[in-house]
């Protein structure tokens, strides 16, 4: 596994299977959150480096979705910390088994049933902050799939939202994304907070990604025949 500090406060912990495999450690106050646990095999290598991490305890994990390749070492670190889940509430029924997904032939139970809370919401419905991380509803890949924030260190952890290459912007792959039109519609969250640094999960970095929107929607809407997105529609 390799691990790479790519801010003040954000590690970034990857494997390989065929193609990379990325979770994130934050460093907050109270401790550490660890958002999305990749695959069965990184569960010791998240474990020991949060151990490393100024013997700071895991306080929770966040989903940025369910499926298995981001939820694979849950089990694992949960019977060793404790630590509580969260996911966004429309996604807990398609993680344990409760839902199909979309494009799916079979349930997945990919958590046991109970173990996985909802994200707080706002009387508004957007989410409320959890740490240092500010959610944001990102559906498209998945039902519930969601993004998070760091504001301080500029940096948007983005689970499957895109993929990316050679440091540009890159679709889900769409095989695996349930609605290949509205995760494109989703990803103008960039226009919203227009982080410095984008992190995917498979995929490396990519640096000021909204000045890459424009183009990213435009050559992704053309080869998979979407629909027209307007500019600056509101989220």
């Amino acid at each position: 596994m390799k691990i790479e500090q790519i801010s003040e406060h954000i590690w970034s912990i990857q494997t390989w299977l065929l193609i990379p495999v990325r979770v994130w450690a934050v460093l907050e106050e109270d401790g550490v959150t660890l958002v999305d646990a990749g695959i069965p095999s990184m569960a010791n290598g998240i474990l020991k480096h949060i151990e490393r991490m100024h013997r700071a305890p895991l306080k929770r994990i966040l989903l940025t979705h369910g499926h298995s390749d981001h939820v694979g070492s849950v089990k694992r670190i949960v019977e060793r910390t404790a630590a509580p889940v969260f996911a966004h509430a429309k996604e807990i029924p398609y993680l344990q088994g409760d839902a199909l997904y979309p494009r799916r032939k079979k349930l997945e139970q990919n958590i046991r049933k109970g173990l996985t809370q909802p994200l707080a919401e706002q009387e508004d419905g957007t989410l409320q902050p959890v740490g240092s991380l500010q959610p944001y509803f990102t559906p498209g890949h998945s039902p519930g799939h969601v993004v998070y924030y760091h504001a301080e260190d500029r940096v948007l952890l983005s689970g499957d939202l895109w993929t990316s290459k050679r440091g540009k912007l890159h679709r889900p792959m769409p095989m695996f994304t349930a609605d290949l039109a509205e995760a494109v519609r989703s990803s103008q969250i960039l226009r919203q907070i227009s982080p410095q640094r984008v992190e995917v999960c498979h995929g490396g970095p990519v640096f000021q990604p909204a000045d890459q929107l424009d183009e990213y929607i435009r050559t992704t809407t053309a080869a998979y025949s979407l629909p027209a997105i307007a500019k600056g529609l509101a989220l």
